[in-house]
């Protein structure tokens, strides 16, 4: 059975206080994937890309065994692209050119050989391509994510609505989970926003963690302090690639299960920071990956004598 990854695959051009790049492989199915890669066999990307993505940044993907029969490729046509900026406190950005190209109309295409999906995670696209992709697949898969964000809340509401009643998953931050439900308390606007749709709700804190509701219980899980974050594009997507591909593995869904995948995706997200684009991702291993889960289990572990 697969993990099937739908989002954009693109081109960023990224500039912080510790350097910047020209253009590189970027998209949040690029990052979902490399990280789901880690610990699931099967990973599979539905993305649409340009002729100038040209076949040493498909292979970006191919090197970590990810399929790529569902990745199109339109001739003449030039892939997603966006610059931004990050300010000194890296947790603020300016946007400085996004380009839509091939993603305008984009329609999302399920190759057969990927109909075999149990986990399916749907990345930032507008919720029509999700409900789309969700549509297009036959049989229900046994666990959907669902990542999106606060320009979707302003524009396309209702859609997006209709959207969390097909998941069971919903990843967003703080200030969007306030958004979506109206509420400033998190545990209110985690209450409302699971009567929504989604049986279980993660919200991301950025440098303070996230925190993991549903089955009545809730779980706060802690950030890794870093002595260098380089970049944190794709930090938000590499978390859920991580946590969907750590499921994919264990194979069983259950809040303990999900509180494990949390520290896991939080675990390559920190990897992903420390490196510009795609580069921390790149080269793990497992011994290097279970030393900093056992960091965070550090971190959040003491005693009351």
């Amino acid at each position: 059975m697969s993990l099937v990854i739908t989002g954009t695959v693109a081109f960023d051009a990224i500039e912080t206080p510790f350097g910047k790049t020209d253009k590189i492989v970027g998209g949040a199915a690029t990052y979902a994937g490399l990280a789901a890669s880690y610990f699931y066999e099967k990973v599979k990307i539905v993305g649409v890309v340009g002729d100038d993505f040209q076949e040493k940044d498909i292979n970006v993907l191919r090197s970590h065994g990810i399929d790529v029969e569902g990745l199109q490729v339109k001739e003449g046509e030039k892939s997603f692209f966006w610059a931004g900026k990050y300010h000194i406190d890296m947790n603020s950005r300016d946007t400085l050119v996004t380009e839509l190209n091939v993603l305008a109309d984009f329609d999302p295409l399920i190759p057969e050989s990927y109909q075999d999906c149990e986990y399916l995670l749907l990345g930032n696209l507008t919720p029509q391509i999700q409900q789309t992709t969700i549509q297009r697949i036959k049989e229900k898969p046994k666990l959907i994510v669902l990542d999106t964000m606060n320009f979707w809340m302003d524009v396309a509401l209702s859609d997006l609505l209709d959207t969390l009643k097909m998941v069971d998953v919903l990843t967003i931050n703080d200030a969007e989970a306030r958004q979506l439900s109206g509420e400033y308390s998190l545990v209110n606007a985690a209450r409302k926003i699971l009567t929504m749709g989604p049986k279980y709700l993660i919200i991301k804190k950025g440098e303070h963690g996230a925190l993991l509701f549903g089955d009545d219980q809730i779980f706060s899980a802690p950030a890794l302090p870093l002595a260098d974050v380089f970049d944190p594009t794709g930090a938000g997507d590499t978390f859920a690639g991580g946590f969907i591909g750590y499921l994919a593995r264990v194979g069983t869904i259950n809040f303990n299960n999900m509180k494990n995948a949390i520290i896991y995706g939080s675990a390559l997200a920190s990897f992903c920071v420390e490196k510009f684009g795609t580069e921390g991702l790149k080269d793990l291993s497992e011994e290097k990956i279970a030393a900093r889960v056992r960091e965070f289990i550090k971190l959040s572990s003491f005693v009351i004598e």
